[in-house]
């Protein structure tokens, strides 16, 4: 069996494919297959993909208006590894990235978490968070919760008998997709381990899905984090010591509805209240009892202008 399935959604990323392949290409460990999952794209991102298809042997699959989470599930779908790798086909891996993992993996871990650098023009922003040995899903997102970045799908690797065998799958035409899936992923699982190891690179370009202007877009990531919220919620009701995880799902979408407009903010904080999601604040001490009346009565004003 192949060791790693890397599976890489390519749509609009000409400019930065070709550096996320060749990072592939370079690492010192070989046992793996690249999948790439290629939407209509506007510009030659296809191409390249062609290139190193040819060369390289890497598996094409064709798949018109996808989206991230369409594409990812088609890819989880072809893997034949042991384990799963998400890389986004703008981003790239550290070149002993696959034998970092492989050497990790002697207790058939159900996930594994890495950590991430982010990539701008100018500067490079290391996350060096304190690793974990393995324990169960519960206790590990209670470590994982004060990491910089916490449900993103490719900060994780995953083993893909447990991720089949549960049928994980992102929900398709979402927004922050990762959102609804990657907590519950860890809830489920049984073995997990964090490494400090610095491994993925995650390029930050202003044209990106996350750093979109277009006001719509943010409406309907709103929109698509309250659907997401749902679905979690009710699967997590069967799963014990859930605290942790309601409590970040509600802490997410009070935070994000004060990156709208203010009279968009206020019809969400209405949602929010009927939805039960401040009923979390619940701080003993008095700075925490301030913060937790501030973001009650008025999140914005809390988050745009007391703690930026």
């Amino acid at each position: 069996m192949i060791k790693f399935s890397i599976i890489i959604p390519v749509y609009n990323v000409e400019k930065y494919l070709s550096r996320c392949l060749d990072s592939v290409i370079n690492q010192t460990y070989k046992d793996y297959e690249v999948i790439l999952v290629c939407d209509d794209s506007e510009d030659k991102s296809e191409n390249v993909a062609d290139e190193y298809v040819e060369k390289y042997g890497f598996i094409k699959i064709k798949a018109s208006h996808t989206g991230l989470s369409r594409a990812r599930n088609i890819g989880v779908e072809k893997a034949k590894g042991e384990f799963l790798v998400f890389l986004d086909s703008d981003d790239y891996l550290e070149k002993d990235f696959l034998e970092t993992m492989q050497n990790n993996l002697a207790d058939n871990p159900d996930l594994v978490r890495i950590q991430v650098q982010d990539i701008y023009p100018d500067k490079v922003i290391k996350h060096s968070e304190v690793g974990f040995d393995t324990t169960g899903g519960i206790g590990a997102f209670s470590k994982i919760i004060k990491y910089h970045y916490i449900e993103n799908a490719w900060s994780y690797i995953y083993n893909s008998k447990f991720y089949k065998g549960n049928n994980f799958k992102f929900m398709d035409n979402c927004i922050a997709e990762d959102y609804g899936l990657i907590p519950l992923i860890i809830a489920k699982a049984k073995k997990v381990k964090s490494l400090d190891y610095v491994g993925y690179n995650y390029v930050q370009r202003d044209n990106s899905l996350m750093s979109d202007s277009d006001y719509n877009k943010k409406i309907k990531k709103m929109d698509d984090m309250l659907l997401q919220a749902n679905f979690l919620k009710k699967e997590f009701q069967e799963i014990k010591n859930n605290e942790n995880f309601i409590r970040f799902i509600n802490n997410s979408l009070i935070y994000y509805s004060t990156r709208l407009n203010y009279k968009d903010y206020r019809k969400y904080k209405k949602i929010l209240k009927n939805n039960n999601c401040f009923c979390h604040l619940k701080s003993k001490g008095i700075k925490g009892k301030i913060r937790d009346f501030l973001i009650k009565n008025n999140a914005y004003l809390f988050y745009n202008y007391i703690v930026r």
